[in-house]
């Protein structure tokens, strides 16, 4: 398949995930809005999640995916997949279980910890019962990430792909139906905690999606006495550096959100808000190009074939840039009227509105560098390097420390993400210079003549916005259709500058283009 037809793919199902997280932040922020109860449920949703991708989604399915694979389509054949599945499962889930139990006893120490000191006294219990209630789906969606894993290995893909979706229902639903409660009478505590038992519940219905089509192929799931067995301990070895390489990026995830925790009130909540933005383009363009080329790149490194591995990492730094640039300096220019037409209302004051748009306009400042680092670190994945990345990851981790430290008090919630940007673009400096100097890849004038073109571009489209958005600052706290009108316009005058004058410039080729396109041999 094509590099272009791969990434179009990947990203569609990336796209659907997030369009429904970016709903879902619509509705929350409009019901629960930013405050000290918001503050504390996303840092207690955070936490599970810093789990799930560290352990489950990462270190776990990547140590398992393939041994899994490797018996089910080898001699042992079915029986032999379902024998290894049964002993990692029964050994996989005390170890989750007795996890869970730890954190549980320990979650007011791991609250103390992140917050070092909480809001007020009233606040403190209310973070701790929210990961309390949320902590336990951990889980359960590592137990979805292991019935994915035995789907993808027969190359059904659909259940896995769409599971993240079922979360995102479940809270919108939840969130509905708490605004109607709140109608009523009912605090704003009561609906966030009744949004925190959502996710535990959406979880349940996670695992019993995943369990029906794992079932649909034939495996079935058996519990027995766990039992370490050779291949079980060959998992562990695999999973734990995989572990601690992806640990630098969660480990960035709770340190962040220490210093949040040190600022104003509603800081975690503008975060996450301004996150949600952002990491609308670097899912569908940098996770979706990561994935896209680690075959291509492996197939040509493999066969030692230089010049084609070199071509294909170009072909996707060109692609990337030429999307994320326009995408990193609408969102600069931007940010506010975003943000305002997309989460101001209810709860969401305007002011708060404003206080994410600046977030959100630091934040996306290092957005070409987290999708350039997604886009070279398939480079190192591809030469069985892992260690690299995770020594050049905990650099902008120190990076992002120290300046935090530094310019806290200064800066505040915006100091944090200029700190995550500025981390991310030597995080990305140091991989090429690496690369560059190992002579795995060099990138060419001709490359660079590209980009230059597509910020010349993208520069342009930046002015058209300034003024456009300016003409349009009544629409944005305006009613629904009047905001639908005023994002139309904003993206629809983008995209004819933007495009027009990259084809009129030669930053995007039609032939260039077409090569892309053309299935790879």
């Amino acid at each position: 398949m094509s590099l272009l037809k791969n990434v179009g793919t990947i990203g569609g199902l990336t796209l659907a995930s997030r369009v429904a997280g970016m709903a879902r932040e619509m509705i929350f922020s409009r019901v629960l809005g930013a405050n000290d109860i918001t503050d504390a449920w996303f840092q207690a949703f955070i936490i599970p999640n810093v789990f799930r991708r560290l352990f489950a989604e990462g270190a776990f399915s990547a140590a398992f995916v393939p041994m899994f694979s490797k018996r089910l389509h080898g001699e042992g054949g079915m029986e032999e997949a379902r024998s290894f599945s049964a002993d990692v499962l029964s050994v996989f889930l005390p170890v989750l279980i007795a996890l869970v139990a730890i954190f549980e006893l320990a979650m007011p120490g791991v609250i103390w910890l992140l917050a070092e000191k909480p809001v007020d006294e009233n606040t403190f219990p209310i973070a701790v019962d929210f990961a309390r209630i949320m902590f336990p789906y951990i889980v359960l969606v590592s137990l979805v990430t292991l019935f994915t894993g035995m789907l993808n290995s027969v190359s059904r893909f659909a259940p896995g792909a769409s599971f993240p979706i079922i979360l995102n229902l479940v809270l919108i639903a939840a969130l509905l139906i708490g605004e109607r409660w709140m109608a009523t009478g009912a605090s704003l505590e009561q609906v966030a905690y009744g949004i925190a038992w959502a996710v535990t519940g959406a979880g349940v219905m996670q695992l019993a999606w995943l369990y029906y089509w794992v079932r649909v192929e034939g495996f079935e799931v058996k519990m027995r006495l766990p039992r370490l067995t050779p291949e079980v301990k060959r998992l562990g070895i695999i999973a734990l550096p995989a572990a601690i390489g992806g640990g630098a990026y969660q480990i960035n995830t709770l340190v962040q959100l220490y210093f949040l925790n040190q600022l104003e009130t509603g800081a975690v909540s503008y975060m996450n808000y301004a996150d949600r933005l952002n990491q609308l383009p670097l899912g569908i363009i940098g996770i979706a190009l990561s994935t896209a080329i680690l075959p291509t790149l492996s197939k040509f490194v493999g066969s030692d074939n230089h010049d084609g591995a070199s071509q294909i990492q170009s072909d996707a730094i060109e692609l990337s840039m030429l999307l994320t640039l326009p995408a990193t300096i609408a969102l600069a220019i931007c940010g506010v009227p975003f943000v305002t037409m997309i989460f101001e209302g209810g709860r969401f004051a305007i002011e708060d509105a404003n206080q994410t748009g600046a977030v959100l306009t630091a934040l996306v400042m290092g957005l070409p560098a987290y999708v350039l680092i997604k886009v070279l670190v398939p480079n190192f994945y591809a030469r069985a390097d892992t260690k690299t990345p995770v020594y050049t990851a905990f650099v902008a981790l120190f990076v992002f420390i120290t300046y935090n430290i530094l310019f806290l008090e200064t800066y505040g919630v915006v100091g944090v993400a200029l700190a995550s940007a500025a981390g991310a673009w030597i995080n990305v400096t140091i991989l090429y210079v690496i690369l560059a100097m190992r002579g795995h890849y060099r990138a060419n004038w001709q490359l660079v003549g590209r980009i230059l073109r597509q910020l010349i571009a993208a520069a342009a489209m930046g002015a058209a916005l300034y003024f456009t958005s300016g003409m349009l600052s009544d629409y944005y706290s305006a009613g629904i259709f009047a905001r639908l009108f005023a994002l139309a316009v904003l993206v629809g005058a983008a995209a004819i500058v933007y495009f027009t004058l990259a084809f009129a410039l030669g930053a995007l080729d039609r032939e260039r283009i077409a090569k892309l396109t053309r299935k790879s041999t």
